[in-house]
């Protein structure tokens, strides 16, 4: 089964079904159980009222018996010979033995078969003409009488006749009425039980048809968004609170963030086009210019493009593959000593670098040494264009980690601005010119590293009246 609906209903059925099943079979049991408890304190009352009569030594042939199809006796003696039935008793089972011929006997009911009056003066045996107080033994059989068969609760009593002879008074009950009640609930059962089902599954499937009406919903909007691509558009929220509600919420939330990640890759490609353009643009005007006039060829200017034009692709390659789940590596660096090794390497710098690390090391931390250095480079660029005449890099332990502080004396950054120059493309007014300002991406690159790493890196103002401090940090390697 495809449907959620079908398989809901088939589910609540089966167990509804089996719930009732079990409460039938048990309401079947326990009714069975107190009929046939009826039945046999009836038979109890019969046999313990043929017992007293044996009791006070009544001869067998004059026993009463009430009513004999309902309460068919037999009485037998100690050696399981059968010495009185009811009348009309044609066969009995289920007490013992099936004889229902008395053996013939002394008038009195109680001489034994070598006429001696023993009655037990010695003590032995049971007490005379008393009736046993036990509890009666049961069991159940059938009994035909006056040529009907009938099945019956059969109590067995035992007592005493004046002679000393110890008798077996074996009375039975009807089981019919228990037979006809447990057989009506049982139809009763068996028929109800597909209607009650029926509208089980009938309920459990509306029900659910009205509860997925919803999801139905979501999936069509779904299937429309997928096919007009248009990721502005939302999926219903019912106003209900449960896990549907939920579900709708969380979809719009997710296509909320698929959407803006299109925009942002919309945009890198077109900031991207735009920026390589222009590097192109020049170098092809420069290199144009001098194959017709070789003599005003700017090589300077064709190896700035040049350079500017490998580092945009460098760039543009690293955050394809940040972007694409490239994991930092695994190996263990030193900070302290990459930042040495980086400032020693800018022998260009417009304005020297100062550095500061404190001896003795312990500046270990986990990762791909050669994006830390990118970004500690795009760091260093980003001061040494800002600064006035001051940067410093600072090294440190900090909050379980390493923290780098990259500090300028330029005009800052305003507080406005502080998140957004960490997006991708973004330069501000005072650093659009292409001859000063980079493209857009050292900080980009260096933030999605540093996260990446596990680490982050910020922006606040510098301790002075002005400049900017960006503060990397990233975890200890221990």
């Amino acid at each position: 089964m495809r449907s959620v609906r079908a398989r809901a209903a088939l589910g609540a059925t089966v167990v509804v079904a089996l719930a009732l099943a079990a409460a039938g079979l048990a309401v079947l049991l326990v009714l069975r159980a107190n009929l046939t408890g009826q039945a046999g304190l009836q038979a109890e009352v019969a046999a313990r009222e043929v017992a007293g009569q044996l009791a006070l030594n009544v001869p067998y042939d004059e026993l009463r018996t009430g009513d004999e199809e309902d309460h068919p006796v037999q009485v037998t003696d100690e050696d399981g010979r059968v010495v009185a039935v009811s009348e009309d008793l044609e066969a009995i089972s289920g007490t013992g033995t099936d004889r229902v011929t008395p053996l013939p006997y002394s008038s009195g009911g109680g001489a034994d078969d070598d006429g001696d009056d023993d009655d037990g003066a010695d003590g032995a045996g049971p007490a005379r003409g008393e009736v046993s107080t036990e509890d009666p033994d049961f069991a159940n059989g059938t009994a035909t009488v006056d040529g009907d068969r009938a099945d019956y609760r059969f109590a067995s009593v035992e007592a005493t006749n004046e002679a000393g002879v110890t008798l077996t008074v074996h009375a039975g009950a009807p089981l019919a009425a228990e037979q006809r009640a447990v057989a009506s609930v049982r139809g009763a059962m068996l028929t109800g039980l597909p209607v009650v089902l029926l509208v089980v599954a009938g309920v459990t499937w509306l029900v659910t048809r009205r509860a997925l009406r919803p999801v139905e919903g979501i999936r069509r909007e779904m299937a429309a968004i997928t096919a007009s691509e248009d990721l502005s558009r939302r999926v219903p929220e019912p106003g209900s609170r449960d896990e549907i509600a939920r579900l709708a919420r969380t979809t719009n939330e997710t296509l909320t963030a698929l959407e803006a990640s299109v925009d942002r890759q919309r945009r890198f490609v077109a900031d991207a086009s735009h920026e390589l353009r222009s590097p192109i643009a020049s170098l092809r005007t420069q290199l144009e210019v001098g194959a017709a006039h070789p003599e005003l060829l700017d090589v300077p200017g064709a190896v700035a493009d040049t350079v500017r034009l490998q580092e945009l692709a460098a760039g543009l390659l690293l955050l394809a593959r940040l972007d694409a789940g490239e994991r930092p590596g695994t190996a263990r660096l030193d900070l302290g000593a990459l930042v040495h090794e980086e400032v020693s390497q800018r022998t260009g710098d417009r304005i020297p670098v100062t550095v500061s690390v404190p001896e003795g090391g312990g500046f270990e931390v986990t990762g791909s040494r050669a994006q830390l250095a990118r970004v500690l480079g795009n760091l260093l660029d980003n001061a040494e264009r800002h600064a006035r005449g001051a940067v410093a890099v600072a090294v440190r332990t900090r909050g379980g980690g390493v923290g780098v502080e990259v500090t300028d004396d330029g005009d800052g950054v305003p507080e406005a601005e502080r998140e957004r120059i960490f997006e991708r493309f973004v330069r501000l007014d005072d650093a659009r010119t292409r001859d000063e300002g980079g493209a857009g991406l050292g900080l980009a690159i260096a933030r999605d590293v540093a996260v990446r790493h596990g680490g982050r890196l910020t922006v606040t103002g510098a301790a002075g009246e002005r400049g900017a401090r960006f503060a990397l940090w990233l975890p200890d390697a221990r």
